[in-house]
């Protein structure tokens, strides 16, 4: 089969690899028709920190091509939707709804031969890892199959961001990043209610679709600049919700300083150099949650449904489309910043 392989600091190659099988009986195997390239794949693709000659890749949506004995949630012939963490949905941590940290679990693209930006995946522990989509997938547009591929990851995790900072009706809250992250981040405070949404963006047409997803506002300021503009905003209060997207030190650092006394800052940025002034925290009473996105939990409970009911549409967030030949240039367009998210045509449902 064609995957996607990482060949050192700014390289990339589509090159042949074996197609996966069954290795336990809580496997599945996934013949992919959709996947993309992530923001978090670009510190590997930047920095070097992944082995060379590995594949790459964590979001993916496609048809069970086979199962192993213990499968019991998807059949050959279903279309599932393969979050980015896998889980084994039994243990205590998994029943919480805080699948991404399940102690048997895994990452897909963190170790080899689980990477999804390939043509077949091989899925560990599936019944607590898989969302099957109901419906006839031969009868989705290419739209509705981009909307549902972000449910894997990035909308998601906006919506973890959303849901740690405790997004009320209402409120006023501000999102860090206008990645495809941000930008979800932005719908998903929209889909809870917040009145006013401020955007941490400098970017046309990244504010374009933030726009859409329910921005009112946007400040292009950092740092020091960025937390006055913002108090400012907010009549020197700060919002009643941060939901920081981003990971670097000085997003996070911002983040922490504009939030309200008694908000929570919501983090799904992967953190790079991040310090926090816990006293300062501990005296304005605001908290730190998050971390990887329950995305099986909030697929089932709510975002499937509102993807398949036409309510929301994340799938704008692809603005360029490429197939595994073209995998070097995925990358490359989304590290300089020439789209915001780039999809992968894999197959054919």
């Amino acid at each position: 089969m064609k995957a996607a392989i990482y060949k050192g600091v700014g390289r990339m190659a589509c090159e042949e690899r074996p197609k996966p099988t069954i290795t336990d009986d809580g496997d599945a195997v996934i013949r992919v028709v959709r996947a993309c390239v992530c923001g978090s794949d670009l510190w590997f693709y930047r920095d070097g920190d992944k082995p060379v000659d590995s594949q790459a890749g964590h979001e993916a949506i496609g048809v069970v091509e086979s199962t192993g004995s213990d499968v019991t949630i998807a059949k050959p012939g279903d279309f599932v939707i393969v979050p980015f963490p896998y889980s084994c949905g039994r243990c205590p941590v998994c029943k919480a709804g805080f699948e991404s940290s399940c102690p048997h679990g895994g990452y897909f693209g963190g170790e080899d031969g689980l990477g999804c930006q390939a043509e077949y995946l091989r899925v560990p522990e599936a019944d607590g890892t898989l969302v099957v989509v109901p419906g006839n997938a031969k009868d989705f547009s290419d739209g509705l199959l981009a909307s549902l591929l972000t449910l894997s990851d990035v909308m998601a995790t906006g919506y973890h961001a959303a849901a740690s900072a405790e997004v009320k009706p209402g409120d006023t809250a501000v999102v860090f990043g206008d990645g495809a992250v941000g930008l979800c981040a932005v719908l998903s405070a929209k889909l809870m209610g917040a009145d006013r949404i401020i955007a941490m963006s400098r970017h046309a047409d990244r504010q374009r679709i933030a726009r859409k997803f329910g921005a009112t506002d946007f400040v292009e300021e950092r740092g020091d600049e960025a937390v006055a503009k913002v108090m400012e905003m907010t009549g020197g209060y700060g919002a009643d919700a941060v939901l920081e997207c981003v990971g670097s030190a000085l997003s996070n650092d911002t983040a922490m300083k504009v939030a309200r006394a008694g908000a929570i800052v919501g983090r799904v940025g992967l953190p790079h150099g991040v310090k926090a002034d816990i006293p300062g925290l501990f005296y304005r009473n605001v908290g730190l949650r998050g971390g990887p996105a329950s995305v099986r939990t909030y697929d089932t409970r709510r975002l499937l449904k509102e993807v398949l009911d036409g309510n929301i549409d994340p799938g704008i967030v692809y603005t360029s489309e490429y197939t595994l030949d073209d995998i070097q240039e995925a990358y490359a367009a989304m590290d300089e910043r020439r789209t915001v998210k780039s999809l992968l045509r894999v197959s054919e449902v």
